[in-house]
């Protein structure tokens, strides 16, 4: 197989198969990660395959403004490559998406540079027909708008405990309820989890929004009850709230009082009907991702005799300003306002320093925060608006805000 000056042997090839791809080459704090494809319907006489772009979240996503990026093929081969360099620090997902056209993207999203709106569409309609690296031996998930994705960990990428490889644990199943939110006018299923019966008055309570994905499509549980068994968590009692569809998410995890007032009248009194749990602030935790990290830190600075600890990841603090990124949003003009102020917080909140907007309203806020709310934890990771490194923070901060806390 050849291509551009290149020769891949079948034999090379197969080693580059049997050692893992993508292929990774270190040089001190940066990587040099090569992608390949093999296009099932051979050589470029053979197949229809035009191009093979790849989506890289933080990457080459429309966060970045960065022009649309497809593997090239090797001339007279069936193999697709593509390359870039990343800080040894790097995680994140990626797919490939092959396509019979040259067309795919609008002339805006071809500009120099980009025009972030056309890349933003450009994507939207190709990822249904994403796939997952076949050659990734690394493991594969939907990701968070909904296609397959794969996962790829560069050799610095900080520990996530509870998810590593071999560390799965045996638990009992979660149980699973339907909420019917009078306040709110709607019903959406709510999952209940819990790692210890022992002393069940002391378990502190942790709320997950974005339910759904947590229970279905990367499964927390496993992770939750090998942390507690580790000791690094305390037994405790875990709620995961579905968002029920985009437009739902849209509306309630904006900032919204009637959700949360729902979440306190109607669905806590529900699950105390079969479950027991520390009922103090101190000890019971939002946690939420982007619009549901916003919506985290909205509940405690509103409601802290309720909830008296934030896990915000990637929080979406632009809000609603999305094209003023100069704009502070509501919740930081609220807390200029004095909002929150004199109540006892516990605040863990992170972002990635390849998600551009949430990290610039992350970093206007903190100061503000900072004030009122001293011991609040503020780190950055090396990804972008990511589950596969949310999914490490989520036990991180869970263990950074229970550390007070015991069995």
């Amino acid at each position: 197989m050849t291509g551009g000056g290149d020769r891949i042997t079948l034999g090379e090839w197969q080693q580059k198969v049997s050692g893992g791809l993508p292929e990774i080459h270190r040089d001190g704090d940066t990587c040099t990660v090569t992608f390949y494809w093999q296009d099932p319907a051979g050589t470029a006489q053979t197949s229809p395959i035009r191009r093979v772009w790849i989506y890289i979240t933080g990457v080459t996503d429309h966060h970045q403004q960065m022009m649309p990026q497809s593997l090239q093929r090797l001339d007279g081969s069936d193999i697709w490559r593509w390359q870039v360099q990343l800080s040894a620090r790097w995680r994140g997902s990626y797919c490939f998406i092959p396509s019979c056209r040259e067309d795919d993207f609008s002339a805006a999203a071809l500009q120099t540079p980009p025009d972030r709106q056309a890349l933003r569409e450009g994507w939207r309609k190709l990822l249904g027909q994403a796939i997952a690296d076949p050659l990734n031996k690394d493991g594969r998930w939907q990701g968070g708008r909904g296609h397959p994705v794969s996962a790829l960990h560069l050799p610095d990428a900080p520990l996530q405990p509870g998810w590593q490889p071999g560390s799965a644990a045996s638990f009992t199943p979660a149980t699973s309820l339907q909420w019917r939110s009078q306040r709110l006018g709607n019903q959406r299923q709510v999952w209940v989890f819990t790692t210890g019966e022992e002393q069940p008055e002391k378990r502190p309570l942790a709320i997950l929004l974005d339910g759904c994905f947590w229970a279905e499509q990367q499964p927390v549980w496993s992770a939750l009850q090998t942390e507690t068994d580790n000791g690094h968590l305390p037994p405790a009692v875990y709620l995961l709230i579905d968002a029920i569809n985009t437009e739902s998410r849209s509306r309630e995890l904006t900032c919204n009082p009637d959700f949360w007032m729902a979440v306190q009248d109607e669905l806590l009194p529900l699950l105390s009907r079969d479950n027991v749990w520390r009922d103090d602030p101190a000890t019971t935790v939002v946690a939420g991702q982007s619009f549901g990290g916003l919506s985290a830190l909205y509940a405690a600075l509103h409601w802290p005799q309720r909830f008296g600890c934030v896990l915000s990841q990637s929080g979406s603090f632009w809000w609603p300003h999305r094209q003023g990124q100069e704009q502070s949003g509501l919740l930081a003009e609220q807390v200029s306002q004095g909002v929150g102020e004199g109540c006892e917080l516990r605040i863990f909140m992170e972002a990635g320093v390849r998600e551009p907007l949430i990290l610039q309203a992350n970093q206007r806020l903190l100061p503000l925060l900072q004030k009122s709310h001293p011991s609040l934890i503020y780190r950055q990771f090396e990804g972008g608006h990511d589950a596969l490194c949310w999914r490490g923070g989520l036990t991180d901060g869970l263990a950074a805000l229970w550390q007070t806390v015991r069995p």
